[in-house]
């Protein structure tokens, strides 16, 4: 511990300067976790609103412009602010020194640069809501260029956050390829650092595309630059192809960690070496460079030719082949395991359980034979959750009880956290597969007003959004009243290196870099590793 650098680390003390300045991998990824936790509370708390204004026709407790506006919060919050930053900058920061061996991320300055250039997205985000804006997360022009809401400042904060994420992923990137301990060869590498290397790639291609897109919007309002104005020249499907062009990408940038996390997750309580491991790597690689080719899915409808409509169908099924071989591989993981239904074992279940129903859905809108009837109906937002909620969100849940330990010293009790996952299980599904019924006979979505016909099936979905909200809560408090102050180093008897070094780590994590001698993954074999 001679260095300067060394010293630096060994200085982090306590009190909010102490955090807020640090440049410890760890500390940034819990301030992460805390600032998405924040973020989530106030979106799920306007979904729960939305619900509600649902449970009959017509006005029951908000106007049209308020559910536009809570529509909007809620749906921009959770993409921006939650999800996309959620398991790939929380978990990416807190596990990939420790998983690879590192004393932190190659760039550290830079890596708390970029939670500052986060905070500060956020703050001009929550700024907006002074007059919010009721276009829908999506800013879809024309209505956006006309709206006399604040859609400057949210795609302004937006703008901002997209900067955090570049910078982020650029760090991991280079992180993975400098840093790994002796051993870690890319055939040893764990399966959530290929998923966040995955991950950072897409974020590094696919986030300026939608920051250039934004700034047009902005200029479209402020300037009339007409880029987006047919009056002018312009056309507004042009904002759906760079949009989207994005927004495809981020669906793997907000689902490729959690992937990751149950690659590491399953192993463990299932007591076997992971089934196909190259095949899940480099999955993750098949992933993020099919998703950029399929963003016109999203555009059957515009006008796009047929031609252009069936080359975008058929890459669309073709991304299901690298998500079906993880499936696939994880089952066969488990298959005449010594399986212990730990609570994270059980959000892994569910997330597999959940995601291959969103994966299976998206075939439906995939298809040219019955995207046209489904399209823009509530079988879309029952796809949407499925695989966002159902797979991104039961990823970090996963993760928050499998890394607890890790991250905090204590342990929670397990029995709670079962109960928690009953609530939030069960209310997840009883919320959003009404809405696939729903989407089939014609409801669409987006509407602050529906037919009679429909009240049955939203106040359903309603009440599905209370079982999981008393989820939420159990599960929080369980989590803020641990059962013990103190956890061993390794209580799952984990493989991985971040399980070799005490919980929670010390500053530089290791007192000596390891040196890493056989798989991660090798359950039920000898692993020996030279410390």
């Amino acid at each position: 511990m001679s260095t300067d650098n060394e010293k630096n680390y060994l200085e982090n003390g306590k009190g909010f300067s102490s955090w807020f300045f640090t440049t410890d991998h760890k500390r940034l990824g819990v301030m992460y976790l805390c600032g998405i936790g924040t973020f989530f509370i106030i979106a799920a708390i306007a979904s729960v609103l939305l619900r509600a204004e649902h449970l009959s026709p017509g006005r029951t407790i908000v106007d049209a412009h308020t559910y536009n506006v809570l529509f909007t919060l809620h749906g921009s919050m959770m993409v921006f602010l939650f999800i996309v930053p959620g398991v790939a900058a929380t978990f990416g920061n807190f596990l990939i020194p420790l998983m690879i061996g590192a004393r932190d991320v190659i760039f550290p300055k830079l890596n708390l640069y970029s939670f500052w250039i986060y905070c500060l997205g956020a703050v001009i985000f929550l700024f907006a809501l002074a007059a919010p804006a009721d276009t829908g997360w999506t800013f879809y022009t024309p209505y956006s260029i006309e709206s006399g809401t604040n859609v400057i400042l949210i795609t302004l904060g937006i703008f901002v956050l997209g900067f955090s994420s570049i910078l982020t992923g650029i760090n991991f990137i280079v992180t993975i390829h400098k840093l790994r301990a002796p051993g870690m060869t890319w055939d040893r590498l764990p399966l959530f650092c290929w998923a966040a290397y995955s991950t950072s790639i897409l974020q590094v291609l696919a986030t300026p595309v939608v920051a250039i897109t934004l700034v047009l919007l902005i200029g479209e309002r402020y300037w009339g630059l007409g880029f987006f104005d047919p009056a002018k020249g312009g056309d507004p499907v042009l904002f759906q192809h760079f949009f989207w062009f994005y927004s495809h990408p981020a669906v793997y940038i907000m689902i490729l960690p959690a992937m990751g996390i149950i690659s590491e997750i399953i192993p463990v309580f299932s007591r076997k070496p992971i089934f196909g491991y190259k095949s899940i790597a480099y999955s993750s690689l098949a992933i993020a460079l099919i998703s950029f080719l399929v963003w016109g899915h999203h555009m059957f409808t515009s006008g796009q030719s047929k031609l252009i409509n069936i080359i975008f169908s058929a890459i669309t099924f073709a991304v299901a082949i690298p998500t079906a071989i993880k499936v696939f591989n994880w089952l066969w993981t488990m298959y005449k395991g010594s399986i212990e239904l730990s609570a994270a074992m059980l959000y892994a279940l569910a997330f597999i359980f959940l995601f291959t129903i969103g994966g299976l859905t998206g075939l439906h809108l995939g298809a040219l034979a019955s995207t046209i009837h489904l399209h823009d109906t509530y079988f879309v937002v029952a796809h949407m959750h499925y695989v966002m909620i159902g797979g991104t969100l039961f990823g970090l849940f996963a993760a928050l009880h499998f890394w607890y330990p890790k991250m905090w010293g204590k342990m929670f009790d397990e029995f709670r956290a079962k109960i928690a996952f009953v609530f939030i299980f069960i209310g997840f599904n009883v919320t959003f597969f009404p809405q696939f019924i729903m989407g089939t006979l014609g409801m669409p979505r987006r509407y602050y007003n529906y037919d009679p016909e429909f009240t049955i099936f939203h106040q359903i979905s309603t009440a599905g959004t209370w079982l999981m909200a008393l989820g939420f809560i159990f599960m929080l408090y369980n989590f803020f009243r641990p059962i013990s102050k103190t956890a061993e180093a390794n209580p799952y008897k984990s493989k991985s290196l971040e399980w070799s070094i005490p919980s929670p780590p010390p500053t530089l994590n290791f007192d000596e870099i390891p040196t890493v001698t056989e798989s991660t993954y090798a359950y039920g074999n000898k692993i020996e590793r030279e410390t």
